[in-house]
């Protein structure tokens, strides 16, 4: 897939995605922080921005980044209002009350504008539901942000995300069996 810039070729346009996370607890989220960040990443995001600034998950997935390769970052701001409201593209919220994504406006699946996916941990404020441009579920049942996200950047990419190369130190090797790994 072409990639330039971290904008993804999308239907002949290019788009920018980044993650925002709302809701990180320190003591119980780092695994979910994490691995929203990992998602993200491996699925054509560009960066993962929180609402506080944990350096325990940062370095996890900078380390990722450094072995692996690509150029994903992690950010935080301190006024995720300000960042959903400024933000050039479309906002899409991730929640399992919204519009199920089988039913989502074109544009929601489109890459003719950049994309903040925003994902929240514990209770969202129902602010966020007034402040994106888009409440979509990935079905109208409790479930993983994780999940979520992955399901809604592999709609988004319609699957091509998975063939993008990091040119990382570390590289797999892929087998039909056993597991292999250069670098």
């Amino acid at each position: 897939m072409p990639l330039l810039q971290d904008y993804w070729l999308l239907e002949g346009c290019w788009m920018r995605i980044e993650v925002l996370r709302l809701g990180h607890r320190f003591a119980r989220d780092k695994r979910i922080s994490t691995h929203l960040g990992l998602v993200s990443r491996a699925f054509g995001a560009e960066k993962l921005v929180m609402d506080v600034h944990d350096p325990h998950v940062e370095g996890s997935i900078l380390q990722i980044v450094s072995e692996w390769g690509g150029s994903f970052s992690v950010n935080s701001t301190i006024d995720w209002r300000r960042y959903i409201r400024d933000f050039d593209g479309d906002s899409i919220h991730l929640t399992m009350y919204g519009i199920n994504i089988n039913k989502a406006p074109e544009s929601v699946l489109s890459g003719d504008r950049d994309k903040l996916v925003v994902l929240g941990g514990k209770k969202v404020p129902s602010e966020v539901y007034q402040l994106a441009d888009y409440n979509i579920a990935i079905g109208n049942q409790p479930h993983s942000e994780v999940a979520a996200l992955a399901v809604y950047l592999d709609r988004l990419y319609k699957g091509v995300e998975l063939d993008k190369e990091f040119s990382g130190r570390k590289r797999v090797i892929p087998q039909e069996r056993g597991k292999e790994v250069e670098g």
